[in-house]
């Protein structure tokens, strides 16, 4: 078939004329892997479009570290489509993987390999040796990165990839950093930050934010005595307990009212809030109010600290006193909030304002950058902070200061890396002025397109809104160093921006710029300060992420037209979460240096948990692993399964991987069950019935008048449309549910209602066949190239099908212009990831003919609900379907498409009217109690009885409006469903009677008694008004109709039980001693040509009680009664029984052949000198499976001996002989049999040919395979 477009075996070997009798989705996905590695698929894809308008993406970086979840896994995806998709559509879209090297996640990792705990033991042994280590693992898991990236079906380069840990990409981001230093943007201050004492590092704002997590804390009241009344304490509330050892200060608010009291049971007096008095206290009567005050009137009056640690500073700072600041709330605690400066954000401003502490002098942080108490704090030196709130607590108890202990539950902060608490505390940090960007951040977001929007105009402006200046620098050593050169003073500063700038400046050049190799370099004063020591701290590895745009391409360094034709991004995607991370860190630097948004689309995915709802953990290993899904299930059902799923619209999704088994099933095996149909039943029987080659021009439509071939064209091309224009707005969670839905349009209407006009049973116009098979052909075409983005493997191993049926011979009209990867022999594209993403034929689009298919679906749909509903089977005809609705256009296209539904519901009449008192039709309400019952609350009831005492008109308007007002309150949507009902009967109450209700009606009908003809009438309904109605009424004639279809359905069932194919030649005989069965398919039975017009091959019926009491010789005269000229009955294949619920007919199956056949087969050997012994032989039928070589798709059970211990074959030329007839080879003289393990190397199995007739038996269940010469 090569000259047919398809590759050859040596080529492809995973590709034949003929699709594999079960298609292993992973094994055929590993195929397609291999296909597209050995044809260099991805690169020749980009060399096709070299030339073309750049479609810019920039991939946001992970790190290696770790291995890759299904979050990342989704994002991929995401990617992997939309860049898919817009080289489809013509752009040339460079896809680089990028990988994040430097930081937290790679540090954390070697300090705990190392056992390192803290700065200290890193100079211990060197930052040069340490750094090596970084740089030994930081790539650790790049290899499994690559391989899952790849067996996902992503496309991406992992050979051009940027590392945010080369020089050059570090280079651009000092030039990055340098820009905003001298734009003003950059500035040191001290400031309370999130600290990571694991890390030993402070934390931004935002990093803060990704890891909050509900805990259990201590809640404490303390009393600090009055230094004028020590019988007289303020209380203040606390949940760190720790940070009492480092109180400076107490602060009240000035303007709100605080009461000083007696605390009854204690004898205490207390000042707090007046307002929080209710809180703290059960009853009025646990306390007596002395006085009140505002909180002005407290400022300046000083108390004894809970600790003496710092006492001195009560002189020197004048410490331990009260201040005044309007953030003290009422909502919690006790109105009087400690002040720890060096610990907290507002502390640290009203102690600052109010010169308990100043910039320029030693901070009070009695706490290491591991969080442990310094050695001044004697009582808890080198004790974690967390863990010593239960000892000061119980200091605190000692010393009577402690009022009142509790714990409570709330939401803190951790560690996005180490997952421990975080801290507040005070340290010298570097920042961007990025609070007085706000306002053009906001400006620049608003021309950003997000998918969905209201994470734009929620979730990320709010953050915007309320941005703070970020800190950029980081106390640690495996990063891209800041750029800045300093005095010993911080009065003279330099920022460098290149390698070049500083050579310039300090007369070395350096190939590396990490912190071991810059570190040494100084630059002399240009104001007399002697030398300039870079400053220690290196980049947050979020400006290195943030920087990527730039820094992967060394701009400006290098790639400037490169750069600058792609920016801003066409598109990125990442998770919500990054909301706070990489979106926020490429909009502050785009924004601060070119005051540009730095990408045009964003998909924002939401979050994958687990199936029961909480966070995907290795450690309680609540969910599968992804690499043992797709080996079990297979990439591309994964793929769908995801991006068909909320967690595309921003929202959660629990993982359940029975869901990618659904997919499997609704999806991928209808689509190959499409396939095969295409090519097995229509296309080479319209081959081989012609003798002519099947193929189309890829471009050209189908000539046809067909109505269905018309609307799954119209179809078709609306759903392009569709794609088209919902994948230039991004909206994926638009487009894939359509393409699922399509591919059920397509298998379950389109070819079923086709069956027959495209296997040519019902065609007598060969045009008419070849125009239904071109239809097909063209549309699995058109979905294949757009599903392609979707699902590449899939859609890559449809086309290795297809493609030998499509014409591309136009494309070798000029050969110089081939591009690689088309066959220089059909001009055929290798791949279906080389073909353009088809555009709609739009004078093709009938929405009347899609409309009337969509009333059709609706009404079948509908019948099928009553069908299941009255277990009535679909074989089971039905006088009369009657559909209603108040629209008669609606009718109108329900009666156009009356033959495909009569045929569809089994039904001999479709009666279609807009008179539902006719039939007696009545309309009730039924409200939505779960959501209506919670809304309207103690109106629920009234409105019950209101919708009860509705008209059907009033009903009528809710299902022709969608909406209603009731008791004041509008229903709409699910609040209310109309029910239709008839005769008593409900559209939504299940009810068994019907024609099929069990055993006692049919043994009255197998029994020739008449029915009793009862009228029956059930009924089913849509949201949109439309009405089925089944007459389901028991009738004789139609009875007899069901059964002969029944009949007809447990034939094939008997043929597919024996493993027969369609072109098999057999007779099929049935036997009973029902008179039933008998007058319905007998000689003069009514259904006789039915049955036989279906089966397609001869068919008889003997009237006998069981096959046990008829004489084989009367069995076999019989089947002969109905052979064909020319024919004779050759073995037995099957015998089996078959139920009719309650009956039971045994059905035996002969082969046929030809008489000259025939004349070439040995008579029966049974007493000759080669008679089979049956010493061993157990009594049930055997069988030996041959397979031609050339074509294993062909198959053929031989059966060696029946159940009668009657041997079919009697000798090795016997079975040889049986095998040319079964192949049509009754003219080739070398024949060979080979056995599996030895068919590789086409040796002659000799063995066979001498094989005793006594060890025939050996061959039972083996396979063998057959080739002619």
């Amino acid at each position: 078939m090569v000259g047919m477009g398809q590759l050859s075996d040596a080529e492809n070997p995973g590709y034949k004329s003929q699709m594999p009798a079960l298609v292993d989705i992973p094994e055929e996905e590993i195929k397609v892997l291999s296909f597209w590695e050995s044809h260099k698929t991805f690169k020749t894809s980009l060399k096709h479009s070299i030339g073309k308008r750049r479609f810019t993406f920039y991939d946001g970086p992970p790190f290696a570290t770790g291995l890759p979840h299904y979050g990342h896994l989704l994002a991929g995806t995401i990617k992997d489509i939309v860049t898919r998709y817009a080289h489809q559509r013509g752009h040339h879209v460079e896809r680089r993987f990028g990988w994040d090297c430097h930081g937290l996640p790679v540090e954390y990792e070697v300090d705990k390999e190392l056992g390192i705990t803290g700065p200290h033991d890193v100079e211990k042994m060197g930052i040069a040796c340490y750094n090596d280590k970084c740089r030994a693992i930081v790539m650790r898991y790049s290899s499994q990165w690559e391989r899952v990236t790849n067996r996902l079906g992503r496309w991406i380069d992992f050979e051009n990839d940027y590392r945010t840990m080369y020089p050059w990409f570090m280079e651009s981001v000092w030039w990055v950093f340098k820009q905003l230093f001298d734009k003003g943007l950059v500035y040191r201050g001290l400031k309370v930050m999130p600290f990571s004492t694991a890390c030993s590092t402070p934390l931004s704002n935002f990093e803060a934010g990704q890891n909050y997590k509900d805990v259990q804390d201590p809640a404490i009241i303390v009393s600090f005595p009055l230094d004028s009344d020590p019988e007289t304490s303020m209380i203040a509330w606390t949940t760190t307990p720790w940070t009492l050892i480092s109180n400076l200060a107490l602060c009240m608010h000035p303007d709100k009212v605080y009461a000083k009291i007696l605390d009854i049971s204690k004898n205490q007096r207390f000042i707090l809030l007046k307002a929080r008095l209710a809180s703290l206290y059960k009853q009025e009567s646990e306390y007596k109010i002395l006085d009140t005050f505002k909180g002005r009137s407290m400022e300046g009056i000083t108390y004894q600290p809970p600790f003496d640690y710092f006492i001195h500073l009560k002189k020197e700072r004048g410490a331990f006193r009260v201040l005044c600041d309007t953030y003290v709330t009422e909502d919690a605690g006790t109105g009087v909030v400690h002040q720890a400066p060096y610990f907290g954000e507002d502390d640290f401003r009203v102690c600052l304002t109010n010169g308990i502490i100043r910039k320029d002098t030693p901070m009070i942080c009695p706490v290491n950058s591991n969080g442990r108490f310094t050695d001044e704090i004697k009582e808890f030196a080198g004790m974690y902070v967390k863990d010593a709130d239960k000892f000061i607590c119980q200091n605190l108890k000692q010393h009577g200061r402690l009022v009142n202990q509790s714990t409570i539950t709330h939401s803190y902060p951790f560690c996005w890396r180490s997952d421990t608490p975080l801290i507040y505390k005070a340290i010298p940090t570097w920042f961007i002025r990025v609070e007085q960007l706000v306002d053009r951040l906001l400006a620049n977001n608003a021309k950003c397109q997000w998918v969905p929007d209201f994470v734009r105009e929620g979730r990320f402006a709010n953050w915007l809104r309320d941005a703070r200046d970020w800190a950029v620098s980081r106390n640690r050593f495996w990063g891209t160093p800041i750029p800045i050169w300093a005095s010993d003073d911080m009065e003279e500063v330099i920022c460098i921006g290149s390698i070049e700038e500083l050579k310039l400046l300090s007369g070395v050049e350096v190939t590396d710029l990490h912190k071991e190799f810059v570190d040494p370099i100084t630059i002399p004063s240009s104001t007399g300060r002697g030398v300039l020591h870079r400053i220690s701290e290196v980049f947050d590895c979020w400006f290195e992420s943030g920087s990527m745009p730039y820094a992967q391409v060394h701009y400006p360094f290098e790639n400037t037209k490169v750069f600058q034709e792609g920016f801003p991004a066409d598109f990125i995607a990442e998770g919500i979460d990054q909301t706070r991370g990489w979106f926020y860190t490429l909009l502050v630097l785009s924004t601060a240096l070119f005051d540009e948004p730095p990408f045009r689309n964003l998909i924002v995915s939401g979050i994958v948990l687990a199936s029961d709802g909480q966070k995907m953990s290795k450690r309680a290993k609540n969910y599968p692993d992804p690499v043992e899904v797709i080996k079990k299930h297979g990439a591309d059902p994964l793929r769908l399964y995801l991006i068909n799923s909320p967690v595309v619209r921003a929202q959660n999704l629990r993982f359940n991987e029975s869901g990618v088994h659904e997919i499997v099933k609704d999806v991928f095996l209808p689509w190959c069950n499409a396939l095969r149909f295409l090519i097995e039943s229509s296309i080479l029987p319209y081959q081989k019935t012609t003798h002519q080659l099947f193929t189309v021009k890829p471009n050209e439509f189908p000539m046809t008048n067909n109505f269905m071939d018309c609307w799954i064209l119209s179809f078709t091309q609306s759903l392009i449309l569709f794609v088209h224009e919902e994948l230039s707005g991004y909206r994926l969670y638009t487009v894939v549910p359509r393409l699922v839905k399509f591919i059920d349009h397509l298998v379950n209407w389109y070819v079923r209602m086709n069956r027959k006009r495209l296997k040519g049973d019902t065609v007598e116009d060969v045009n008419d066949w070849k125009a239904a098979l071109h239809t097909l052909l063209k549309v699995i075409y058109q979905i294949t190239c757009l599903m392609s983005p979707f699902t590449p493997f899939m859609t890559e191993f449809i086309y290795q099908y297809i493609k030998q049926y499509l014409d591309y011979t136009d494309n070798l009209k000029d050969r110089s212009s081939l591009l690689p990867g088309y066959s220089p022999e059909t001009g055929a594209p290798d791949s279906i990831h080389y073909v353009q993403a088809p555009e709609p034929k739009l004078e093709l689009i009938s929405l009347e003919i899609e409309d009337i298919v969509y009333w059709m679906q609706s009404t079948v749909e509908l019948g099928r609900i009553i069908r299941t509903r009255c277990n009535l089977p679909l074989k089971a005809p039905l006088r009369e379907a009657i559909v209603i609705h108040t629209d008669p256009n609606i009718l109108k296209s329900v009666k156009s498409a009356q033959t495909y539904i009569i045929d569809e519901l089994n039904v001999r009449v479709l009666t279609t009217t807009t008179d539902k008192h006719r039939y007696g039709i009545q309309l009730r309400g039924v409200l939505n109690h779960k959501i209506l019952g919670v809304r309207l609350k103690n109106d629920y009831k009234s409105v019950v009885n209101k919708v009860k005492e509705m008209s059907t008109e009033e009903l009528e308007e809710f299902v022709t409006t969608g909406r209603l007002v009731v008791c004041g309150h509008e229903l709409s949507g699910d609040d209310l469903s109309v029910v239709y009902s008839t005769g008593g009967i409900s559209d939504t109450q299940p009810n068994t009677s019907g024609l099929k209700r069990k055993s006692e009606q049919q043994s009255t009908v197998n029994s020739n008694n008449q029915i009793t003809n009862l009228s029956k009438y059930e009924t089913a309904s849509d949201a949109k008004g439309l009405l089925v109605i089944l007459d389901t009424t028991p009738d004789v004639e139609l009875e007899n109709e069901r059964l002969a279809r029944e009949l007809v359905n447990r034939i094939q069932r008997t043929r597919k039980k024996a493993e027969l194919i369609p072109e098999n030649p057999i007779v099929i005989l049935a036997i009973t001693d029902l008179d039933t069965y008998y007058n319905i398919a007998g000689p003069q039975g009514n259904y006789l040509n039915f049955i036989q017009s279906t089966i397609k091959q001869p068919f008889t019926i003997m009237k006998q009680s069981t096959m046990n009491n008829v004489n084989l010789v009367d069995i076999k005269q019989h089947a002969n009664s109905v052979l064909p000229d020319g024919w004779v009955l050759s073995t037995e294949v099957i015998r089996d029984t078959v139920s009719i619920p309650p009956d039971n007919i045994d059905l035996i199956i002969f082969s046929r052949i030809r008489n000259h056949e025939a004349d070439n087969i040995t008579a029966t050997l049974t007493n000759s000198n080669n008679s089979i012994s049956m010493e061993k032989a157990n009594k049930r039928p055997m069988f030996v499976t041959v397979v031609n070589y050339a074509d294993k798709s062909q198959t053929f059970k031989v059966q060696l001996r029946d159940s009668n211990n009657q041997w079919c074959v009697h000798s090795v030329d016997d079975l040889l002989r049986k095998v040319k007839c079964v192949f049509g080879w009754v003219h080739s003289i070398n024949l060979q049999l080979y056995t599996l393990n030895t068919v590789e190397n086409r040796k002659d199995l000799k063995l066979l040919t001498h094989l005793p007739a006594s060890q025939l038996i050996t061959l039972d269940g083996t396979t063998l395979y057959a080739s002619v010469s």
